[in-house]
């Protein structure tokens, strides 16, 4: 049995606050948030806390960089009508509909990149019948 039950939130570091709240809120669907005059993205249950590059809270990484994450987001949305969405919204698909092995089960994901570089996946899970 793990000791931990579930990810609170996590802290993306950011070339421009502004630029990833547009970002995430449009592309995502995300909520901005403001707390202790710092600013997140809500979804579900979990947040991801955002510093910019220069101007982190203490305590933080040892090496705080933009564009060195690789996430991956389920959804309840088809991921064919992601993609449409993505398309929509002026964002280039890297890849899927692929295949690939989640935490709790097999997963169908696209794949594509935020302002900063990250590598954002947006999945489905598949339940087999």
């Amino acid at each position: 049995m793990s000791l931990i039950t579930h990810l609170d939130h996590l802290v993306l570091t950011v070339a421009s606050i502004e630029r990833s709240c547009a970002f995430y809120t449009t592309v995502l669907q995300m909520e901005e948030i403001t707390f202790k005059d710092r600013k997140a993205l809500k979804f579900g249950h979990s947040k991801i806390n955002l510093h910019e590059v220069g101007h982190e809270f203490e305590p933080k990484a040892t090496h705080p960089t933009a564009g060195s994450a690789d996430l991956c987001f389920i959804t309840l949305t088809p991921i064919e009508e992601f993609l449409e969405h993505l398309h929509q919204c002026g964002i280039t698909s890297l890849e899927g509909p692929v295949k690939r092995t989640g935490a709790r089960r097999e997963l169908l994901s696209a794949y594509f990149r935020d302002p900063d570089g990250n590598l954002i996946e947006v999945a489905n899970e598949l339940f087999k019948l």
